[in-house]
């Protein structure tokens, strides 16, 4: 087996949550749609986005004999896509057993962006404003968690 390697300072590597929702479009077809997609950051690459394959219509994908190494994320495995005649050679790949510091992407699959168009169709929610909507509603007893808002509209005549 090959060495594992830590991401560390002299080779960096970052997921965080895209707050948008992104569909994947593979020959005019919507083949991934999702809000929970994954956007991972290493060393100077490009960022790639990480699908939840429950977010993937999967039925397009079949398995290919390619294999790659990262020393960091561990061995990928491909799927081309096929829709309408169209094939698209290893366009997805996924890291089935990835190395525990890429624990995150497991079951997650990456289209290569020059294969498929990825595009976001709405902007994510402002974590703060969630979260000022949320302590503003009823906890369950009849009480929101903050202070009300103060009132809009005056009283009626």
């Amino acid at each position: 087996m090959p060495e594992m390697k830590i991401p560390g300072p002299d080779h960096p590597i970052t997921v965080t949550a895209d707050l948008r929702r992104l569909q994947v479009s593979y020959n005019g077809h919507v083949i991934a749609d999702t809000a929970t997609a994954l956007s991972l950051q290493e060393a100077t690459y490009p960022p790639v986005l990480y699908f939840d394959r429950d977010d993937v219509e999967m039925a397009y994908l079949g398995r290919t004999e390619k294999v790659t190494y990262c020393p960091y994320k561990g061995e990928a495995n491909y799927f081309s896509l096929m829709m309408d005649g169209v094939l698209a050679e290893n366009a997805v790949w996924t890291y089935e057993e990835p190395y525990p510091a890429m624990e995150i992407i497991r079951g997650r699959v990456a289209f290569y962006p020059n294969q498929v168009a990825i595009e976001a169709v709405s902007e994510g929610a402002d974590p703060a404003r969630v979260r000022a909507a949320i302590l503003h509603t009823d906890d369950g007893d009849g009480r929101s968690q903050a202070e009300p808002w103060p009132p809009t509209v005056g009283q009626p005549a």
